[in-house]
């Protein structure tokens, strides 16, 4: 089943972030942000999941491609603030993360690929809600007000596109 009509995609919530900052040097919130880079639930992860979708999903779903391509862009955007809040509070912003005291680099091999387009948007859902649970856990643990504000603007994202993908539902049926 096709699209029937145009889909309307806005990705972002329209507030503003707060600035990214911290004067913080606690190494375990800097391994929490460079999770939040580079591990199997990262936005690097997002973006490479969404990046796959908005090119498998043309032509026949070229609306739903267009804005997952949207999204995508989004968490290029979180990623870019995770990455710039590890690295100041002193670590190298590679896409990486800390495993069992080691450094892991990011692999597409992360990512799970369904073709078909629930499978697709039932994945995106699942994805968004990892991450809305992850960085509600660290906003809950992690004592720089800074960063919390942060973390708190990019659950609202992430919810949005939640909702995205439950109207991507609706329309298909």
């Amino acid at each position: 089943m096709s699209e029937t009509n145009q889909f309307f995609c806005n990705t972002a919530v329209d507030l503003p972030y707060p600035e990214v900052r911290t004067n913080s040097r606690n190494p375990a919130y800097a391994y929490e942000m460079l999770s939040n880079v580079g591990s199997s639930n990262s936005e690097m992860s997002a973006i490479g999941l969404y990046f796959y979708n908005s090119v498998m999903l043309n032509p026949e779903y070229e609306s739903f491609a267009r804005c997952f391509d949207r999204i995508g862009i989004v968490e290029m955007r979180h990623l870019a603030m995770f990455a710039d809040l590890a690295f100041q509070m002193g670590l190298d912003p590679r896409l990486w993360s800390m495993k069992n005291k080691k450094m892991v680099y990011w692999t597409p091999a992360y990512i799970n690929y369904p073709r078909e387009i629930k499978a697709v948007i039932y994945n995106s859902i699942k994805g968004e809600n990892a991450a809305i649970q992850k960085y509600r856990e660290q906003a809950d643990t992690i004592r720089d007000a800074n960063i919390v504000a942060i973390l708190e603007r990019i659950i609202l994202d992430e919810k949005r596109h939640i909702e995205i993908f439950n109207s991507m539902l609706e329309q298909i049926g």
